[in-house]
């Protein structure tokens, strides 16, 4: 295992924390929306659920081309960079809507996408 691979593993492990933990609390947070109508309730979920599930098909998908070809193959390192452009603009997503909330999980997300977008980004290039 060279560096790159450690590095790529790092970041995947970390983007599928990210996503797992932002699952884990979906009941929580429809909840703290107070009383909405189902079908908002339903939107919600779904959105929450589908970025968290996200978060954990980029991690797994790197460590599974990781796994099989390792960070050194082109075809690999490719799919890291196109990784790492999805979870930067998602992150820019995230800064400019969830971030301008008081919610400090919001305020995270950003910096966490940017490192773990930088991670695949080293990974790719070493």
């Amino acid at each position: 295992m060279d560096a790159g691979d450690v590095l790529a593993y790092a970041a995947a492990v970390i983007i599928v924390a990210w996503g797992v933990s932002h699952i884990a609390p979906t009941r929580a947070v429809a909840e703290g929306f107070g009383s909405i109508s189902a079908d908002n309730r339903k939107i919600l979920v779904m959105e929450w659920v589908a970025e968290g599930l996200t978060h954990v098909f980029v991690g797994v998908l790197v460590v599974l081309l990781t796994a099989l070809d390792g960070s050194g193959d082109a075809s690999v390192q490719l799919a890291y960079r196109i990784a790492a452009g999805f979870l930067l603009v998602l992150g820019a997503w995230t800064a400019v809507t969830g971030a301008r909330t008081p919610v400090i999980w919001f305020k995270i997300c950003p910096f966490v996408m940017t490192t773990v977008a930088g991670l695949l980004l080293i990974a790719s290039f070493i």
